[in-house]
């Protein structure tokens, strides 16, 4: 069996040796020397637009990155608690009217810390008349907290 084997196997030699010494006697030119130079742009011009597309998605992957806040579709929330007024007093020293709801509320604000300096009356939606009044009550609240002392 092994003897059989070795014949095809040295029969199988022969004959690519013999394709072999055919086709260097045939003077066979290499293939790329044949080749015109319309696939070598092409293939340049898919290595630049491979390129283009690795850039693209780059770029789209940091968009989305920086951008994915606004993609998020939930609706958040109306926040109850409000920051309604602000006045600046010095370095450091502040007066806030807050809103929860309905309520408002004077705040001072020190570096000693924040205190509730008294509580407003009820706060009227879609009323012009009540923001007048709200700002000669604040007008008038802050006179009255200011001259009073701790």
């Amino acid at each position: 069996m092994n003897a059989s084997r070795l014949r095809r196997v040295v029969v199988v030699a022969a004959a690519l040796l013999a394709g072999a010494e055919a086709a260097l006697a045939a003077d066979v030119t290499p293939p790329l020397a044949n080749l015109p130079a319309a696939p070598m742009v092409l293939s340049i011009v898919r290595l630049i637009g491979g390129l283009a597309l690795v850039f693209a998605v780059f770029l789209g992957g940091l968009w989305l990155f920086r951008n994915w806040q606004r993609l998020v579709l939930r609706k958040r929330p109306v926040p109850r608690l409000n920051i309604l007024e602000f006045k600046s007093l010095g370095h450091r020293h502040a007066l806030y009217v807050v809103g929860y709801e309905q309520q408002r509320m004077l705040l001072a604000s020190s570096p000693a810390g924040v205190s509730m300096l008294t509580s407003l009356p009820p706060a009227e939606p879609n009323s012009t008349e009540g923001i007048v009044m709200a700002q000669a009550e604040f007008a008038t609240t802050l006179r009255e907290a200011w001259n009073r002392k701790p």
